[in-house]
């Protein structure tokens, strides 16, 4: 079958395909990790990344540049991670170069590309070449030479040939690729989406899921054995529905979206997102009474897609306490608050007391969304918020995020590890009432800072021409590998041996959930008294996922 015209609803049925090919292989791209720690995330984070960007097409759609707009508007909100913005960037890029167009063809494509490649190399401070960025922008150059006027098949045939060529030849690009003898990550996720895209191109419909694979949608939320008969709801639910306005039950073309808009307030709903798209309305709301949403919603139209999570189960008690007071206790606006993300219940603890009015669930494999951020901007809804990520990467989701809010101003603090959060946080001041100043001590106390990580390799590998075996322990700075063993302890002192502590006076050990009891921190306690005795020493039990040890050596 030749196809030279690409319009709306082609442009969704390859989309879905693609967030479909790419859910089967999510395993593999998540294991490609560079640094060989159980944090693999890469493929959960570009799967739900484009889950979200498919599920925002309206059915049936004609127009490509609708649903490109689309498209491009639920990966924005949807984006986790750093190659979940930069694929949500690119999108963005096509959503511009499809703008005021009704149908594509070959031409049109290779433009919207293009501005697709700028849009997501504009979206990184210091790009950095054997990426997904990479394989983006040499797979659409490669394609340019095709005919304007070609079969589509044609331009994503060797789109897709050039992106395999490409990401073959990322570990000759980036050198911690080679060493470690895998391809980018991000970029495989990328060649899995073209390839189920070009799938449904060529006739064989959108993919099926493979037997085991789950949407997004269907994956159990972390935490959800520990809510049963017991248990209190103090919170309420996350609700998101797709809805289909009908002219049976309303005026289609002359509805307005702020009626619904001020019911979601009328019955006290938090964090609402609502907008009309076409003749659909997508909206989010946090609210005790999902069935009352549901009956409303019911009330214009018919529902297209319900997600009702319960968010006592998403959260740690500690995050739904805090959050539930605040709504009690709702007051007019502020002027500063704080959003931190973190990832066990004792860190989160610690970093409410220590300030934080809104704490975000950021587990090391389960990255949060920018709708995480935004939700949680309504939540503590101030003039000006600061943020702190907390990892790496997260840190361009959030700052996404504060590119779509427009409520207040968004302050990202480059907070890489959670100890430099932990450490920013004890810095906590607004006394001077001046946001400069303030996010300076936030920056001074950051870049102040050392953190030590442990955890164990989960295959045999090289770095730095050192030999790791499987089920080692590894201590890391940063990204420098400072120690390995076969033992946690002799790591984790080994660790805190490399760690520059000039001028630095304390170390914390916060314990992850596994491996790190309070036995082992009071072992590590007695060495560092002995060989640093000018050090003072705590621990406390974090709970965190991935990293046994977490060190602050401030």
């Amino acid at each position: 079958m030749s196809v030279k015209i690409l319009d709306g609803a082609l442009f969704a049925e390859m989309l879905k395909s693609g967030a479909v090919n790419l859910r089967n292989n999510v395993r593999i791209v998540n294991e490609l990790n560079v640094f060989p720690i159980p944090d693999g995330d890469t493929g959960e984070n570009m799967a739900r990344t484009v889950e979200g960007g498919a599920a925002a097409v309206t059915a049936g759609a004609k127009d490509i540049s609708a649903a490109a707009a689309e498209a491009a508007h639920g990966m924005l909100l949807s984006a986790r991670g750093n190659s979940g913005v930069i694929l949500s960037q690119f999108f963005e890029g096509v959503r511009i170069g499809f703008s005021g167009k009704s149908v594509a063809c070959v031409g049109d494509i290779k433009a919207a590309f293009s501005a697709g490649v700028e849009k997501a190399y504009s979206a990184v401070v210091a790009p950095t070449e054997g990426t997904i960025l990479t394989v983006m922008r040499e797979s659409c150059a490669a394609a340019e030479k095709t005919d304007n006027g070609a079969e589509l098949k044609t331009y994503f045939t060797v789109l897709l040939d050039e992106m395999y060529a490409s990401l073959d030849r990322t570990p000759e690009l980036l050198p911690v690729l080679k060493e470690s003898g895998v391809i980018d990550s991000g970029g495989a996720g990328l060649v899995y989406i073209t390839e189920g895209m070009l799938r449904a191109l060529t006739g064989g419909g959108v993919l099926p899921y493979a037997d085991g694979a789950e949407t997004a949608a269907t994956v159990a939320a972390d935490g959800a054995d520990d809510f049963d008969e017991n248990s209190d709801m103090k919170f309420g639910y996350c609700t998101e529905l797709t809805v289909q306005l009908t002219n049976v039950k309303t005026d289609v073309k002359e509805y307005d979206v702020q009626t619904l808009i001020d019911y979601l307030n009328s019955m006290g709903g938090e964090s609402i997102v609502a907008f009309k798209t076409g003749t659909r309305i997508k909206l989010h709301v946090h609210t005790f009474e999902p069935n009352k949403v549901i009956e409303y919603c019911l009330k214009v139209g018919e529902l297209i897609a319900v997600k009702v999570e319960n968010m006592s189960v998403q959260h740690t008690e500690a995050v739904v306490r805090n959050r539930f007071e605040r709504r009690v206790e709702k007051k007019e606006k502020r002027k500063y608050a704080c959003v931190a993300v973190a990832d066990g219940a004792g860190i989160i603890e610690q970093f409410l007391s220590l300030g934080a009015d809104y704490v975000v669930d950021g587990k090391q494999t389960m990255n949060p969304s920018a709708q995480d951020f935004i939700s949680a901007f309504d939540e503590v809804d101030a003039q000006v918020v600061f943020v702190f990520p907390n990892n790496s990467n997260i840190i361009m989701t959030a700052n996404q995020a504060a590119e779509l809010y427009g409520k207040s101003e968004i302050v990202v603090i480059n907070s890489k590890t959670l100890a430099e959060g932990y450490a920013a946080l004890s810095m906590l001041d607004y006394s001077s009432d001046d946001t400069a100043t303030i996010k300076a001590a936030f920056d001074t106390a950051v870049a102040e800072v050392e953190t030590g990580l442990v955890t164990y390799s989960v295959r045999d590998c090289n770095i730095g021409g050192k030999n790791i075996k499987k089920g080692d322990w590894l201590g890391f700075a940063g990204k420098r590998l400072l120690s390995y063993s076969d033992d946690i302890y002799e790591t984790s002192c080994r660790l805190l041996d490399g760690i520059d502590k000039t001028d630095r006076s304390i170390i914390i050990a916060v314990r992850g959930k596994e491996h790190a009891d309070e036995a082992l921190a009071a072992r590590i306690g007695e060495y560092v008294a002995v060989k640093y005795p000018d050090m003072e020493f705590y621990e406390f039990d974090g709970g965190q996922d991935v990293y046994s040890f977490i060190f602050v050596v401030e």
